[in-house]
């Protein structure tokens, strides 16, 4: 009976994960999602029309805050890595996140939370957010809506990428899982933008033409929803167990071969694979790569380091091949993360740059109806997820067999269109400064921001499933959910890049004053374009330079399983 009784609970641990939980996770992504792209999206407007900032300022802001929601997945990961896994991690941040919308809704309800709105002169956006009639905002109403500020970046620090490898993980252990995991990946992030798109149009809308205190109410409810789906899923979730900081090991490796770096990595060196003999003489790593052999000393054995009677350690100096191997791993893939910084950096600068111009814009659709300036955007997530669609649907079938889509191709052609997208920019914004100076003219639409919008999106359809594919196969498993906070470390850095590029295009130059009208920003543009060019030229060289940890054939699932089953 007692036998019976453990296959029973081994069954029905083998059942957990799987695409059953699909569903949980995709209720709590875009519960969540709505609520968080609506307020970050239109945070701009809500800085200019709620808390008398000036137009550059307030773009200023937004980029800092868009940094800090990219920053904070690598915090939470790392912490979902060391100690508690994805799912902790993930419910507490869609915890997080419902407070944060909560302060916000307060700071919309009720007026002590907001400055005394200020008469605005006609002219150029936020050019009047600076004049004497127009009251800044007091310590007590800055650091609630800075609260919620952080708040809201703590929740997208436990969910967002938390949440990716959560369901990555429900896919380790089936055939073909870095096919099932792709598919996975390219689904999360078509629902992810979609949800976004959703925030932007639908609770942007609300917050802009009906109440903020109502739109902010809605983000509430949204994200109260999506935290009940998560929790109704628990049991469907096949979870990873946390095995204690990678960080830690990874230092030691640095530390223990800079201590050993007089010792000779000779052909006769014995190399350390753990305390267990009987594992070390059936490891497929027999040796260390040759790649980064200056490491290899942390694993060498050295007189004394190891216990006769166990071989265990002795010193704390010595470490493992495997982890001499992880650390290299992280190291070989870090020129081309280095090169998705300044993709960051236009995108950002676009986007928050792209509110403050649709602002400035004709946005009627229709005689009765003009769309909200921070609602553009949209853009960007629609043709994320019909360029994803169409890339796995229809792309990406048509060239198999003649051309295997790896992860670093489709990373490629996302840079290439980044480069277009920053030149289309640059030609609309010319146009639109010449429409502003003819003031006789109706002023130019805000559609003709959608093509240069629609290019960004289709950049990040291919860039962001591509890197966080690569990553993800790429790491070890003690990294899991560090490889897919990959992609938003570079996205945050380049936030912040862009947030001290526009601060320093503002010093050098006369090129962004607060009326836009006035502005220059198509030489930002240009400017931008050719700093794309130029890091798409790295990229390329990075690529051409690196090789797969598993080698991507036909069937790059296959062949990779095939390849550690054979132990080659």
């Amino acid at each position: 009976m007692a036998f019976d009784h453990e296959n029973q609970l081994q069954a029905s641990v083998t059942k957990k994960g799987g695409w059953i939980t699909l569903p949980f996770l995709a209720g709590s992504v875009v519960g969540l999602g709505m609520a968080m792209s609506a307020t970050s999206s239109n945070l701009i407007v809500y800085l200019l029309h709620k808390y008398n900032v000036s137009a550059i300022d307030a773009a200023q802001i937004s980029n800092v805050v868009r940094g800090c929601m990219q920053l904070a997945p690598v915090a939470g990961a790392a912490v979902s890595d060391a100690y508690f896994g994805c799912y902790p991690v993930a419910v507490a941040g869609v915890a997080f996140s419902l407070l944060s919308f909560v302060l916000f809704t307060l700071t919309a309800t009720l007026p002590p939370l907001l400055p005394p709105p200020c008469q605005r002169a006609s002219g150029g956006v936020g050019a009047t957010a600076s004049s004497a009639s127009c009251e800044a905002p007091n310590a007590v109403q800055s650091t609630v809506l800075y609260a919620a500020l952080c708040l809201m970046a703590v929740g997208n620090g436990g969910t967002r990428y938390n949440m990716a490898a959560l369901g990555a993980d429900q896919f380790v252990g089936e055939g073909a899982p870095r096919r099932r995991q792709g598919a996975f990946f390219s689904c999360y992030f078509a629902l992810l933008y979609a949800a976004y798109a959703a925030g932007d149009t639908v609770l942007v809308y609300v917050q802009d033409g009906v109440s903020w205190a109502l739109g902010f109410g809605v983000c509430v409810a949204t994200s109260g929803l999506g935290l009940a789906a998560l929790l109704l899923g628990s049991r469907h979730y096949r979870r990873s167990i946390p095995k204690g900081s990678p960080f830690t090991a990874l230092a030691r490796v640095a530390v223990a071969a800079a201590r050993k770096s007089t010792l000779d990595l000779g052909s006769r060196v014995q190399y350390y694979h753990g305390c267990n003999r009987e594992a070390e003489t059936t490891t497929t790593h027999q040796v260390p790569s040759e790649r980064f052999r200056f490491l290899n000393r942390a694993a060498m054995v050295a007189p004394g380091e190891t216990r006769e009677e166990d071989g265990s350690v002795a010193k704390p100096r010595l470490c493992t091949v495997q982890q001499v191997e992880d650390l290299k791993s992280l190291l070989r893939v870090l020129p081309l993360w280095s090169s998705g910084i300044l993709v960051g950096v236009t995108v950002n600068a676009q986007v928050s740059l792209t509110v403050l111009q649709a602002l400035t814009m004709d946005r009627a659709v229709g005689p009765r109806f003009a769309f909200p300036a921070a609602s553009i955007t949209v853009t960007v997530l629609a043709a994320f997820v019909l360029s994803a669609a169409l890339f796995d649907r229809l792309a990406a079938p048509l060239w198999h067999g003649k051309l295997v889509v790896t992860p670093l191709r489709r990373v490629g052609l996302g840079h290439a269109l980044n480069v277009a997208s920053m030149a289309v920019a640059a030609l609309v914004e010319r146009r639109r400064i010449r429409a502003a100076a003819a003031v006789t003219v109706v002023p130019m639409s805000a559609l003709w921001l959608v093509p240069q919008l629609a290019l960004t999106g289709a950049e990040e359809a291919l860039h962001l499933p591509g890197n966080t594919a690569l990553f993800y196969g790429e790491f070890p498993a003690a990294l899991r959910s560090t490889a897919t906070a990959m992609p938003p470390l570079f996205i945050a850095a380049g936030a912040y890049l862009s947030t001290a590029l526009v601060d320093a295009v503002r010093r050098a130059t006369r090129w962004l004053p607060d009326d836009l009208n006035q502005s220059r920003l198509d030489s930002v543009y240009w400017t931008l374009a050719l700093l794309a060019a130029v890091n798409f030229g790295y990229f390329l060289v990075c690529a051409t330079t690196y090789k797969y940890n598993n080698n991507y054939g036909d069937d790059g699932d296959a062949k990779a399983q095939t390849q550690r089953d054979d132990g080659s």
